[in-house]
This record gives C-alpha cells, structure tokens and sequence, in this order.
C-alpha cells in the first residue's frame, strides 16, 4: 500500500532554474511532522520484512557466520604486543596486552563491552607515547565521528582525570619523553555558529595531567576556516611535521620546524598540487609519499637544510601499480601495491632498491601493515572475498613469514572461487570486476547476483571478506564487485574520471557492469540486485533512476542523495572538491541537477527498493534518505516495495556494535532474498 506524505512545497533559483523541493520539511530531524513521518516508515519496514517467514532462520545462520574470533593487527609498544580481538560476537573488539604473541595469558587493556551494556560505545584511535608506558586513547559514542581522548598509565592502569574533547580524527604526536602531545580539534560547541562546528579547526599541545582548558595552541588559520591539520613526530624526535588539507581532496600541504623551537612552521611543501605525506626521517632527509607528477605515488627524499624543489631526489618513482600503504622501518620501507585491485607487498632499501616481494596470496587486500624498528619485524592482516583476515609475521633479518592467525570461518576455496574480468564500459574503457560463487557453476543466465560498488573519493574496493556476503554465495548467489572509475582502483587518474562533471561516467561504467553479468549468462534483470553505501549509495540509486528495469533490487546505504543542498549539513561542504558546488557554479548545477538522485525520480515502475540510514550520523545526515523515500514512494506506479530502515544510536558505520550489524544485514538479506527469490 502506497503511504502518502505529506507536502510544503519550496521552490529555489539556482541560475536561473527554478527546483522544486518539495519534502523539505524532512530536514528537520526534531520536527513533531519528521518524527511521525519516521515512524510510520519504521512500522511500514518492519511490517513488511517481520512477514517474512524465514527471517529468523536467516538471521541464525548470519549470526553463526559472524561468530569466529577476530584479530586485528599487533603493535609492539614497550615490553608488550597490543591488539584488537573479538571473540565472534562481542559488539565491539576488546583491547588486549601479551608480552608474547604465542603467550596465552592474555591481559585486557580496555574492554569497551563494560562502557556501555548497549555497545554503540568504541575505541577508535590508539597512540602510545615512545616507551609506551602511556597511551592515548579516543572513545566514540553512537557511531559519531567526534571523538573524546583519554589517557592511561600503562604500569598502573589508571587514567588520568582529564579529557580532550571536540576532536575528529585527530592524529595524536607524543613528545619523545612523554610530557605531553599535540592534537587538533574543532572549537567547542556555542562558540562559533553551528554551521562552523566543523571548521577552525587547531593544532593545540597538551600537557599531562592538566586540564583541557590550559591546552596550549600551536597553529590555527583563520584566514581559511576549512584548513584542518594533524601532527607527527620524526623518527628523531627532532622535528614537529605539520600537515593540513580541506575535507576530502586528494591534496595535501607539508610543513616543519624544529621540536626545540617556537618559530612559525617552514614550509615544505605548499603549493596545494598533490598529496604528500611524511613517512620518517634520517636526521636532516625528510621521506615523504607524494602523487606529484605520479598519480600512482612515489616517494621522495627532502633535505630539509636544502628544501628546494630543485633539490628533491626521487628513491622509488612511480610504477604502473599504485602504493596503497607505504611504511618506513628502519633502514626499510614496507609498501603495498595494488595492481588490478589487489595487492602485493614490497620491501625496499632507503636507497630504492627492491630487497623482496614478500610472498603472500594472490586477490588480495593488504589491510594493515604494522612495523617495528627493534625487532625487525613487520605484521601484515590481509583478507579476500574468500578468507577473514590474516595476520602475518615476516622477519626481516631471516625473512621468515610465519602467521600469528588465520580464521577457519570463511569459504573452502575448494568449492568457492574469486575470478575477475575485464568489461567494456560506455566509452571502451576496461573496467576490472571481481565475481565470487562456487565453483562448476553453470551459467545459466539466471543465478541470483549482488553487485557492488563504490566510485568516489579515491576508494578502493578490494577483496574483503563478508559474513553476510558468504552466506549469500553459499546459498547459490554470486557476488561482484565492480572496480568502477572514482576509486583509487588506478590511481589519482582513475579517481579524478569520476569527478565533477565526470560523475556520469561512474554511473556508466556500473550500470555497463550489469550489462555484463546479463550478457554473459551469470543472471537477468529478475535476479540482479546492487547494492552500494554512502558515495555508494548515491551510485546505485542514481543508476536505478537511470535504468530501474535493469534491476530487481537495490540496497542504498547510508546515501548521499540531495547534490544540490548536500554542501548544507554537516560536513558535506568538504565534499565539493568531488561534486561541485550547485550553489556557487553554474557548470556545477548543471551536471549535479543531471544525475542527482532525489532530483530524477519520475512516475514509473521502479524495482524493490531498501534504503538504510542512522538516527546519529553526523556525516551523511538521515534527511538525505528521508526525502529520497518521500519522493520515490510518491512516484512508484508499481507494486514493488519502498522501504526506510532507520537504526537507532548509530551512525555512519563506525564502531557499530556486532548486534546491530546483524540485526541489520538480517533486514537486508531477507529483503534480497524474497526480491531475488533465493528462499527455498
């Protein structure tokens, strides 16, 4: 039944072009009229998927998928290993200490579980001081990108009384002999008008065992109100490095100056013409990674006492493959590469000679890379669409790989594989996707399929493992991911083909992924749904407005949907170095008003649509997927469902507790499941 909503319409110029929006109302979060409307969409879903009888068998099996330990990678810090670990269904992974890895005695640091009997309440950042007998620690509360830092004494295991507030992903650069560290955050709340809570933001120092309000403050400009900035230490401990950069843009700026010293930083590099970041130091040589005339990375080698362009020496120049992480050890760098979206690991000399590629399996993520410069070790976690993460350790001095985990939860890759292909998009262009199912599948032209994608902002989809998702291709579904311009897949290039007036070009090589998979005999139009969140999410529901008879079910994620007012909330105006800016540019409004979601619905049959989206995030705001199901339940002239999931004490995705994460993949599968009609 077609739920009516209620409209106020308002009516706005944009250079000349009048644009409806009716469903503006629907920003209001706090509305007595938002609230009802809400509620009702909530009864409307859960109404709809609560009748379907095998949701509860689903939802056993999902959680008996996500019950297997989780490790995540070690660092060594002081006499002891640290790390994550969850033990299948905590709701969020426990921080644990062992003076060995192979030591059963393990010794929890901090067991987030205890904070909050709800577990939305997650530790999101861990910075230990030299010695590591103090560590730095954030809390996040309901999936929210703010962050409050505590500090612990390692040998006691007691906090200090004070808390630094008002940060968001914040860097954390201890001195070298623990008296304190800087950090940036925003201002505090009321200071400033609300719309500028995300911007000014500051270096400041922190000393130990003061209150926050003696904080000292190190940098700020104020003549840019966009700019943030992190701290790091040199290797030495010799140097403060300043970074900073607006929002989102893959650009970044690089200054320095003495750790001794007061002076106004020196800058390195700050012509805003590329990315740069400092990986470490040999006492005057800064190493810094840079896409500067590579838009695949390079790393380079500074003299701070000769800084000038001129005088930069290249030690590994650009390959065909892209860095993905680059870390610096020692005499050593540790950098993984992506070729094709996968990875492969490289070790090489501060020189930029090749020492080895170190042996791992092929289609691959490399997820982490954790190196220490006394043992001589580097841990790397790496996963598949196959396999749960996998750390290993390599030994540099005997080039040793041994590994310290490996889960028996995943796939048998004896009956289930991972290929990829090679498609056409619009423009001839190749475009790598990953197709995972079982093997000796007949095609048949009607397998159930789930597509996925992303497409924006430099991100890479990677092989990565799913509980959800294994379940999905052990019930006879196949899963492909579709490595679609936007994302870092080929570096810098590959992303900057998906930007601005480009964006269409994102939606053509998806929706051609789907052509594909047609074509080819995996599926038909019946049985292939798509699925895609936040950038994601404004991907496949701009490619169901574009083709809704190419679909059977689409799963929109936390989306982005309203490109003409995103720049409005929160911090959607650090996204304008992606989309544009309807507002300010003309050339801007007239690609964004093409393909923005919520401005391209019409009167038609559109495929079963679940749009999911948190009460608490503070990143892509809910009104983004209220409007878009206002106006897509209005416009649907057929029988197929439109739904609003909303889930409360959440946000954008981090942190979320493993309850809610299976409560809500038990929605979304069971809504695949009927639309694809995979139930028995």
């Amino acid at each position: 039944m077609k739920m009516e909503t209620e409209k106020t319409i308002v009516v706005d110029n944009y250079h000349g072009t009048k644009v409806k929006d009716p469903f503006r109302w629907l920003e209001d979060a706090n509305s007595s009229d938002t609230k009802k409307w809400t509620e009702q969409q909530q009864e409307k879903t859960r109404t709809y998927i609560n009748a379907i009888p095998q949701r509860e068998a689903l939802k056993e099996r999902l959680t008996n998928r996500w019950n297997y330990e989780k490790y995540f990678i070690p660092q060594k810090k002081g006499k002891y290993y640290y790390y994550h670990k969850n033990n299948g269904l905590q709701n969020q992974p426990v921080f644990y200490r062992s003076k060995s890895l192979s030591d059963s005695l393990q010794e929890i640091v901090i067991n987030p579980n205890k904070l909050n009997p709800e577990g939305t309440t997650a530790l999101t950042n861990i910075t230990f001081n030299k010695d590591g007998n103090l560590m730095a620690y954030a809390i996040s509360e309901n999936g929210s990108d703010w962050q409050e830092f505590k500090i612990r004494n390692m040998d006691t295991g007691i906090d200090y009384p004070e808390k630094i507030s008002w940060c968001k992903f914040s860097t954390i650069a201890w001195l070298e002999n623990g008296s304190g560290f800087y950090y940036s955050r925003f201002p505090e709340p009321g200071s400033v008008a609300p719309e500028d809570e995300s911007n000014y933001n500051r270096l400041y120092f922190h000393t130990l065992n003061t209150p926050q309000s003696e904080d000292k403050l190190v940098h700020e400009r104020t003549d840019d109100k966009e700019l943030a900035f992190n701290a790091t230490l040199s290797d030495d401990y010799c140097f403060l490095i300043l970074e900073s950069w607006k929002g989102t843009e893959n650009v970044s700026r690089l200054y320095y100056r003495p750790i001794d010293s007061e002076i106004e930083f020196i800058p390195l590099a700050i012509e805003e013409d590329a990315y740069y970041s400092f990986l470490g130091n040999v006492n005057n040589v800064f190493y810094v990674y840079t896409n500067k005339d590579a838009p695949n990375g390079k790393i380079i080698a500074i003299d701070v006492e000769n800084p000038e362009k001129e005088q930069w020496k290249e030690i590994i120049p650009e390959h065909q493959d892209v860095m993905y992480i680059t870390k610096m050890t020692g005499d050593y760098f540790a950098i993984s590469y992506m070729r094709h979206a996968s990875h492969h690991l490289n070790l090489f000399s501060l020189e930029g000679a090749l020492i080895k590629t170190i042996e791992l399996p092929n289609m691959i993520t490399i997820t982490d890379i954790s190196t220490n410069k006394k043992q001589q070790e580097i841990f790397i976690s790496y996963s598949s669409y196959l396999s749960p993460a996998t750390i290993v350790r390599y030994d540099i001095k005997t080039g040793d790989l041994d590994t310290i985990f490996a889960s028996q939860k995943g796939l048998d890759s004896s009956l289930f594989e991972t290929t990829q292909v090679f498609y056409p998009s619009t423009d001839g262009t190749k475009i790598p996707m990953f197709i995972t199912h079982k093997k000796g599948i007949e095609l048949s032209g009607n397998h159930p399929v789930l597509l996925h994608g992303y497409g924006g902002f430099n991100i890479s989809l990677t092989p990565t493992y799913s509980a959800s998702n294994a379940t999905f291709i052990e019930d006879g579904g196949i899963f492909a991911v579709a490595n679609i311009r936007g994302g870092g897949e080929y570096g810098e290039a590959w992303h900057q083909a998906g930007t601005f007036n480009r964006k269409q070009q994102v939606f053509d090589d998806f929706i051609a992924a789907g052509e594909w998979l047609i074509q080819h005999d995996y599926t038909n139009p019946s049985k292939l749904a798509i699925i895609g969140g936040s950038n994601g999410g404004l991907l496949v529901s701009a490619c169901m407005n574009q083709r809704p008879e190419l679909f059977a079910a689409i799963i929109c994620q936390v989306p982005v949907i309203d490109m003409l007012r995103y720049q409005h909330f929160t911090v959607g105006r650090f996204w304008t170095s992606e989309f544009g800016n309807a507002d300010k540019n003309t050339e801007h409004f007239k690609a964004i008003y093409a393909y923005s979601p919520l401005h391209n619905i019409t009167k038609q049959r559109y495929p079963a649509t679940l749009v999911t989206t948190a009460d608490s995030d503070d990143r892509v705001v809910p009104l983004h997927s209220y409007k878009y199901v206002a106006t897509l339940q209005e416009a649907q002239e057929g029988e197929a469902p439109i739904l609003l999931r909303i889930e409360k004490d959440a946000g954008h995705g981090l942190g979320k507790p493993i309850v809610k994460i299976i409560e809500e993949h038990t929605d979304m599968y069971t809504f695949l499941y009927k639309c694809l009609k995979l139930f028995k």
